[in-house]
């Protein structure tokens, strides 16, 4: 690994840890983000030439402290109101944790910004593109191809959102508050970890880093409410999801889908973590949309080999899943266990019902086109994957697709 990728990575891990302990301190989102992001490149210049100082998320903070500072200072100055300049630097007041708070800047601030962005004054949509933004560190394009909008709309959404948290005390809410937020948290966390796992655009397939953020702040959301069933649902899925990520690549970077992955790869201590948290969810009482996916991952992940994934236990786990909560994607999965149990034909019955919900996304294509291959039909299954593959943003996604409809007999 290259040290500008070390970096990189480095970067792209410290950055939402800044920029909590940024807020924390002086308030102002918005600037506190433009100072975040100077700082960012100011290493990214420096670190590959002179070398990684001792504590990079510390070098992050004093430089974007004093890039914001100076900037809160400028702004003062041009308002003509210099001698309150020093009301916007920091005190102890605004730097001593809530009770019963831990100070440690690397989870505690990260996971304060995460309930922040998800403040009831923003609708869902504002807080799951403003947390991508802070806490995931996606760009704006990557947030908006994740939500099929434009980019200018998403970022007019995003600035919007910063508007309307400005102001509001950098400390985690108390259980009255904590709990409507749960639900957008836990979604932004799945978004999150589902960027990392699979990316939606780019050279890379996985994108380690973003799935290891969403893994370790569901772990600290965990930590805060034991309890819910719901986060140690998502979780474990996560867990049981990420274990298979080494197999996923070949050699080159290319695909390598479920079925033809070397099973030895998987990481078993994460299926291990993950098949326990499985029981703990369900245990604990209704079964929600995080727990019974994380249900199906536990089942691939049992299987030693693709032939004995037990298929009609995965529809039934389906059926619950798209009546408690019928998304399309998930009512894609259910197509494809469909198929599993009662044919290709079937499978490509139902997909054929989602056609009005996801026009003009590849994975509907690939799934067509992959039941059409087992279905006999050929040259329907080779125009599917060609469609599918000019759809997707992901060069191994694409390179897949285009191989598999390359390897089909005319």
């Amino acid at each position: 690994m290259s040290r500008t990728t070390v970096v990189e990575d480095l970067l792209r891990l410290h950055a939402p840890q800044v920029l909590g302990a940024l807020v924390r301190r002086y308030g102002h989102f918005s600037a506190a983000e433009d100072s975040v992001q100077e700082a960012l490149l100011a290493a990214a210049g420096q670190w590959p030439e002179k070398g990684l100082p001792d504590n990079p998320r510390g070098w992050l903070i004093k430089v974007a402290s004093r890039r914001l500072v100076d900037q809160l200072r400028a702004d003062e100055a041009r308002r003509g109101r210099e001698e309150k300049a020093t009301a916007l630097l920091p005190r102890d007041t605004w730097v001593a944790p809530a009770p019963g708070e831990s100070r440690a800047p690397s989870e505690d601030d990260t996971l304060t910004l995460l309930f922040l962005c998800c403040h009831p004054a923003l609708t869902p949509a504002a807080q799951i593109a403003l947390t991508l933004r802070a806490v995931g560190g996606l760009t704006t394009a990557e947030i908006a191809r994740a939500h099929l909008v434009p980019e200018a709309t998403m970022a007019q959404r995003i600035s919007r959102a910063k508007q309307k948290v400005r102001g509001v005390p950098f400390r985690q809410p108390g259980p009255e508050d904590r709990d409507p937020r749960l639900s957008v948290v836990l979604q932004v966390l799945y978004l999150i970890f589902n960027e990392g796992y699979t990316a939606t655009s780019g050279r890379d397939l996985h994108r380690a880093d973003l799935a290891r953020e969403a893994i370790r702040l569901t772990r600290a959301v965990r930590r805060l409410l034991p309890r819910e069933g719901p986060v140690t649902g998502l979780l474990a899925l996560m867990l049981l999801t990420d274990a298979r990520s080494a197999a996923r690549t070949g050699p080159d970077g290319e695909l390598i889908p479920l079925d033809e992955q070397d099973r030895a790869r998987w990481d078993r201590q994460a299926i291990a973590e993950g098949t326990a948290l499985v029981e703990e969810a369900l245990t604990s009482g209704p079964a929600g949309p995080y727990q019974v996916q994380a249900a199906i991952a536990a089942l691939h992940d049992e299987a030693a080999c693709a032939e004995d994934t037990d298929w009609p236990q995965i529809l039934a786990l389906y059926d619950v899943l798209v009546h408690r909560a019928p998304e399309p994607m998930a009512e894609l999965g259910r197509a494809v266990a469909v198929a599993m149990v009662h044919g290709p034909r079937a499978g490509l019955a139902e997909v054929a019902r989602l056609e009005g919900r996801l026009d003009g996304h590849h994975r509907l294509d690939a799934v067509r086109a992959h039941l059409l291959e087992k279905a006999g039909d050929t040259e329907g299954a080779r125009a599917a994957y060609g469609s599918a593959a000019l759809r997707t943003l992901s060069v191994p996604e694409a390179r897949y697709l285009q191989a598999r409809a390359a390897r089909l007999p005319r």
